[in-house]
């Protein structure tokens, strides 16, 4: 009664409606007033919804009228209220699963943007950088990041949300791994990149800043950590709450020959014929998918469904290296597969210290892989399957030639069953977290995009410019993206140089030097250690091929025209005179990227930097003095740990909403 009074004096005192209508609404029944009340009501929204609905019919959407709640559920916010039309985050993947242990995508955080190597990671929940401030962090890729430098960084102050520091200034962060590494530090947030192929505008987030690190995360190469896992603190969390992308992330990892890869941060057109999975995210905190079955060469191996139902269940993790199976599931995987292989021969491992199932005698091949040994299919509800190749369960004797190893380990104790980066090598991974589901699409990594346009799916966005270099038939790989930055004077210049060399010196050899490498490629190259950096490096027979990339120097974001032309061209005319106990080196391919928005000089440059380069190459092929270098990831003898109970990364302690 009181509201409809005074919904009554409202439009008596703060309309210019006629006096006619006032005085009707006061002689109208309560009854009435309610009627028309709830109708003023019903009919605003509905016209609201119409409007909202007339611009997404222009697209082809249907029209959408939103029920009369007061507020919607964080959760329901994001099924109702995400575009399929946001733009998303396409972003390349580094390094070699087997090499690194990981894959790594580039971002960049403040104001200028510092860039970091990250571990793309399913199973963390928060992005995390080495600060300035760490007294206790190991030398990564890439410099620590500077707050202080960052006109954009705020820390997180503490409030009852989230855990503080002993001062009670500042909210923390703490994780442990199951490898027994662990990371803390302070929250902040700071103004996020995602390269120069993302449709995705840098946006702000919150992220670690890391003051401790102990375990592998001390000693790898990677920087730290980017978090995809369900948490407020998840990257993904925190764009899909800001509006920005659909509740949606793919991930695509190279194969056995060839590394790299692609991430897209929101959602893609899945391609027809994907298999899908049913994801529960209240059946565990990390991604899970329903395996029911495992087929060897078309048999199904005889155990109960429940045998991947175990604790966790059947959880995905990018941030692992191999498969872990329950007790039961992996004797009987390992038994089909030994009965397939009458033709090959069963070697230890390539560490002593480890039981490895190991064949030799199948070749180096990776595409006649399939020729020996048997196709394993993942059954899921409904009788969806996933159909796995030699190179989703297998990895690389690390000392035998043409031999391979069993990639998929028992998972001591633990009833949960662990797919690992391993398991999806080559196939594209969509997390679809609004619809709970998961997609798999064999594909080749390397080609994602073309292929996703063959197979009729849209694909994210069309590729950057980027200018590519490849030498003696060699494929060139696309230059790391990042910012685009031109420099003060609106001339572009080249933000990153990259480029392969291969040595003659074995990886056993080199691999305790690269150090003292760095230091002479640097030298030789008229360059600061800061700028030169080993992307990655593999083996093959005697010789190792090995990536490198050129930063600009100190705080610079680009590189002159004359100093990359003068590395590039010591390059190509073997003009580098490395220690002789390196051995030999050719140039097996370079890229230059450069700044967006060339001008015709500049596109003149680059084209004459390109036909001078390939001269040389041609002039050094015909000398003889050339050949190919073939592209085989080796595994090494110590490139992996089994560990005691492999189960995604833990969290020390719940972090509450910021």
């Amino acid at each position: 009664m009181l509201h409809i009074t005074i919904f009554c004096n409202y439009i008596k005192f703060h309309t210019t409606f006629p006096k006619i209508v006032v005085t009707f609404l006061n002689k109208m029944s309560q009854f009435t007033l309610i009627s028309l009340l709830f109708i003023t009501i019903n009919l605003t929204l509905y016209a609201a919804a119409r409007v909202a609905g007339n611009h997404h019919n222009n697209n082809g959407k249907t029209t959408m009228i939103l029920p009369l709640y007061n507020s919607i559920p964080k959760n329901a916010s994001r099924r109702y209220l995400q575009s399929s039309r946001l733009p998303n985050a396409r972003m390349k993947l580094h390094d070699d699963l087997l090499r690194n242990g990981y894959y790594t995508t580039r971002l960049w955080i403040g104001t200028p943007p510092q860039r970091f190597a990250l571990i793309v990671d399913t199973g963390s929940t928060v992005t995390y950088v080495p600060c300035a401030t760490c007294q206790q962090c190991g030398r990564h890729q890439d410099p620590k990041f500077q707050p202080d430098e960052s006109s954009t960084y705020h820390p997180v102050k503490c409030n009852v949300d989230c855990t503080c520091d002993n001062e009670r200034e500042n909210c923390i962060y703490e994780r442990q791994y199951a490898e027994m590494s662990s990371s803390s530090g302070v929250l902040g947030e700071d103004i996020v990149s995602f390269g120069n192929l993302s449709e995705l505008v840098p946006q702000r987030a919150v992220f670690g800043c890391e003051n401790v690190e102990t375990g592998d995360l001390y000693s790898q190469h990677a920087d730290g950590i980017i978090g995809l896992g369900r948490g407020d603190l998840s990257i993904v969390d925190q764009l899909v709450d800001k509006k920005v992308i659909s509740d949606s992330f793919s991930l695509c990892y190279g194969g056995m020959d060839i590394g790299g890869g692609a991430m897209v941060l929101g959602g893609l057109s899945p391609p027809p014929d994907m298999v899908f999975s049913n994801s529960d995210p209240g059946r565990s905190p990390y991604y899970n998918i329903e395996l029911k079955e495992l087929h060897v060469a078309g048999k199904m191996l005889p155990l109960n469904p429940q045998v991947f139902n175990g604790k966790h269940g059947t959880v995905l993790d990018s941030g692992t290296t191999y498969a872990y199976l329950p007790e039961a599931a992996y004797l009987a995987f390992k038994d089909a597969i030994i009965q397939e292989l009458h033709s090959l021969k069963q070697i230890p491992g390539p560490d002593p210290n480890y039981h490895d199932v190991c064949f030799s005698g199948a070749g180096s091949e990776v595409s006649e892989l399939s020729k020996t040994f048997p196709a394993v299919d993942m059954v899921f509800v409904k009788k969806q399957k996933l159909t796995l190749s030699p190179e989703n369960y297998l990895f690389r004797h690390g000392k035998v030639r043409g031999a391979y190893c069993l990639g998929i380990f028992q998972n001591g104790k633990d009833p949960t069953t662990l797919l690992g980066g391993i398991v999806v090598r080559n196939t594209l991974v969509t997390y679809d977290r609004e619809k709970d589901k998961i997609g798999f699409w064999k594909t080749k990594c390397s080609e994602l995009w073309q292929r996703l346009q063959l197979s009729g799916a849209s694909p994210p966005i069309s590729a950057g410019s980027e200018k590519t270099n490849s030498t003696a038939g060699i494929s060139p790989t696309v230059a790391p993206s990042g910012p685009q930055e031109t420099n003060t004077s609106g001339k572009q210049n080249i933000e990153l140089i990259t480029f392969s060399i291969s040595l003659s010196i074995n990886i056993t050899s080199l691999e305790p030097r690269i150090s003292e490498l760095t230091e002479a490629i640097s030298k030789e190259l008229g360059a600061n250690t800061s700028q030169v950096h080993l992307v990655n490096f593999l083996s093959d027979g005697n010789g190792t091929l090995l990536k490198w990339s050129v930063s600009p120097a100190g705080s610079a974001t680009y590189m002159s025209n004359d100093t990359a032309t003068d590395m590039i061209s010591r390059l190509g005319e073997q003009k580098m005179h490395l220690p002789e106990s390196f051995g030999s080196y050719k140039l097996v391919e370079w890229n230059a990227k450069l700044t967006p928005k060339r001008t015709w000089r500049q596109q003149h440059i680059a084209a004459v930097l390109a036909s001078v380069l390939a001269m040389l190459i041609l002039g050094l092929s015909a000398g003889g003095a050339w050949y190919i270098f073939r592209r085989h990831k080796q595994q090494s003898a110590t490139s992996y740990k089994p560990v005691d109970a492999a189960v995604p990364e833990q969290e020390l302690q719940p972090l509450q909403p910021l």
